[in-house]
């Protein structure tokens, strides 16, 4: 069986995964919705713009969704499917990989709450146990929540959340897989919440430095490195790189000393 949907002057042809009448269903929750293929177009439509849709095709895209489409996969698993498949189709042009991103991020933000103060307060009162050192395993330092509570109104006003949207799918990948902070495994900050954190975190409680840090780096003016994008704000804040020094001479000796400093 299958469906056709007319978009523009081309039609898209979706076949059931299966032979089966049965209609397909994903899971949003406890519940469970019928899976209507037009509606994974219409999503990726409206990510395209900007894009050069000479080339990028949503219904290609879709098209291939289907095929790895299964019955009662969830939400954020389509969403996944669908960046997936954008990002192979980078090969047949660069703007694949910008929607790719862009699909991925929409997702996160369906799955993370918006406020940068609630995240930090999760984070902070984040209840596990650090089975090492039977202390509390909280991922943000005390002086960083406080600071945020104290400005929680100012620090989440000045969050753009279209900003994360700049970052193509290898730079989003990236973030996510390691620098992102998670709770029980699940990525729970956005791009912009990283950055706040560290701009808090390196300035502390003088909120003009901590405006102007944020938009410069939101802005991708510069970043920081990774240690300094992996503990700012948290409670083992060592935000030192690592930096080459000039060898006094080319012996064993001095590369002794280079290597121990």
């Amino acid at each position: 069986m299958a469906f056709v949907y007319k978009r523009g002057k081309s039609l898209l042809l979706l076949l059931r995964v299966s032979s089966s009448l049965t209609p397909l269903f994903l899971q949003t929750g406890i519940r469970k919705e019928r899976v209507f293929f037009d509606k994974i177009t219409t999503r990726i439509e409206k990510l395209i713009y900007g894009l050069d849709q000479n080339y990028v095709n949503p219904i290609e895209v879709t098209q291939k969704v289907v095929a790895g489409v299964y019955n009662g996969i969830t939400t954020m698993e389509l969403d996944n499917l669908a960046a997936e498949t954008a990002a192979y189709l980078t090969t047949k042009h660069p703007d694949y990989a910008i929607l790719a991103a862009r699909i991925a991020i929409s997702n996160l933000h369906k799955e993370t709450k918006k406020s940068f103060s609630q995240v930090i307060s999760d984070l902070y009162n984040y209840d596990a146990v650090n089975p090492k050192t039977g202390k509390a395993a909280s991922l943000i330092a005390k002086e960083t929540y406080e600071v945020v509570v104290a400005n929680a109104a100012t620090l989440d006003a000045a969050i753009i959340y279209n900003r994360d949207f700049s970052y193509n799918y290898f730079g989003f990948k990236t973030l996510e897989r390691s620098y992102l902070l998670r709770l029980e495994g699940r990525v729970v900050e956005r791009p912009q919440h990283l950055i706040m954190r560290v701009a808090v975190g390196i300035h502390g409680s003088d909120i003009d430095r901590v405006l102007e840090t944020y938009n410069l780096m939101s802005e991708r003016y510069f970043t920081h490195a990774t240690p300094t994008l992996f503990n700012a704000g948290t409670p083992q804040a060592q935000l030192s790189s690592c930096f080459l020094i000039c060898m006094k001479e080319d012996s064993i000796e001095a590369r002794v000393l280079v290597e121990l400093a």
